[in-house]
């Protein structure tokens, strides 16, 4: 069992400079506290993602950081040139040592892919091709490519990857059909949903990795991502809770009012706190009541990877960085030890 940290990076309505600091110094949290990754968003031109160029930011957390592994969840892979993220990502392994984790995906806003002059109905092959060259380039000499929407001839790839063939794989989904692929090719995976669709999502994982025999030794990460605070008491951590989520979701759903649509997986994000957690989505609590809650969604769900969201709307860094401390101290130790393996 293994602990993850999502973050969108997203306004907390402090100075920007500022706010890229505490999030670094979170980082140094993150990663003092022992957890496996520190998974970071890629959204643009919306207060739901202040780190619009991923790689920036993660440069920065592989010279602040010592052990924490880290990555996108994920890298839009249709904003991208392929030869320049092929390049940034071998960079970014490299200066950490081997620590970076490979998320990819087509992205989700119709407006953040017009905003880029791109086609939402042409990004489903577009990010077809590119991951295929990010795969490619990684892992060669020399790329040569020729696709509908790309085409290489004999590039030198000389930035390569510390970790071989490339740095591990990772994927987000929200339904179970979406799990095949990722079970297949060995890609670690990040569900957002409630109890039922994760088990699902679960399952199908497992099966599929089973029919083509793969060894359950080898079981990548499968989680399940949700908001959590942990104060020192119930009361507390409401109050936090409730106050940083009512200003992450106005940012949340901020693109979705500004062209008068329907936000996405509305029923999963209800307006208040309280009715998220009614319905299973986010936990806010001593460590006791979080320990509890997150034991009982790992042993109803079978995931064997858990990812909070630590740092969310205005919340504020000493309240973040509390929240990790006791997470860190209280929640993790005893979680792990019950699920550990015989």
């Amino acid at each position: 069992m293994k602990f993850g940290v999502f973050d969108h990076l997203d306004d907390n309505k402090i100075p920007l400079g500022q706010f890229y600091e505490n999030r670094l110094k979170l980082a140094e949290a993150y990663d003092r506290a022992g957890f496996h990754a520190y998974h970071i968003a890629e959204h643009h031109s919306t207060p739901l993602g202040m780190g619009a160029s991923p790689g920036i930011f993660m440069s920065a957390v592989a010279q602040r950081t010592k052990n924490i592994k880290f990555g996108p969840l994920v890298y839009l892979l249709p904003f991208y040139h392929p030869i320049r993220l092929i390049e940034e990502v071998a960079m970014l392994d490299q200066m950490s040592n081997g620590r970076f984790q490979l998320g990819v995906g087509r992205g989700v806003s119709p407006f953040e892919t017009k905003f880029y002059g791109l086609d939402f109905a042409q990004t489903q092959g577009i990010y077809h091709e590119a991951f295929q060259l990010l795969m490619k380039g990684l892992t060669s000499e020399e790329l040569t490519f020729e696709g509908k929407y790309f085409n290489f001839q004999k590039v030198p790839m000389l930035l390569r990857p510390i970790q071989k063939p490339h740095p591990p794989l990772w994927y987000g989904t929200t339904i179970p059909e979406n799990t095949p692929w990722p079970a297949a090719n060995d890609v670690n995976i990040v569900i957002i949903g409630l109890r039922n669709t994760i088990e699902a999502c679960v399952a199908r994982y497992t099966e599929e990795r089973s029919r083509l025999g793969k060894d359950p030794k080898t079981m990548p990460l499968m989680g399940a991502s949700k908001h959590v605070v942990v104060a020192d008491t119930d009361a507390e951590a409401m109050k936090i809770a409730r106050r940083g989520y009512a200003t992450w979701r106005d940012s949340f759903n901020w693109l979705f009012r500004r062209f008068n649509a329907e936000p996405r997986i509305a029923d999963l994000l209800p307006p208040t706190f309280d009715e998220l957690m009614k319905i299973g989505n986010g936990v806010a609590g001593s460590p006791e009541t979080v320990r509890d809650w997150i034991k009982a969604e790992v042993e109803a769900t079978g995931i064997n990877y858990f990812v909070s969201w630590l740092a969310f709307g205005d919340i504020a860094y000493e309240e973040s960085l509390r929240s990790v401390e006791l997470y860190s101290q209280k929640v993790i130790p005893a979680l792990t030890r019950q699920h550990a393996p015989a």
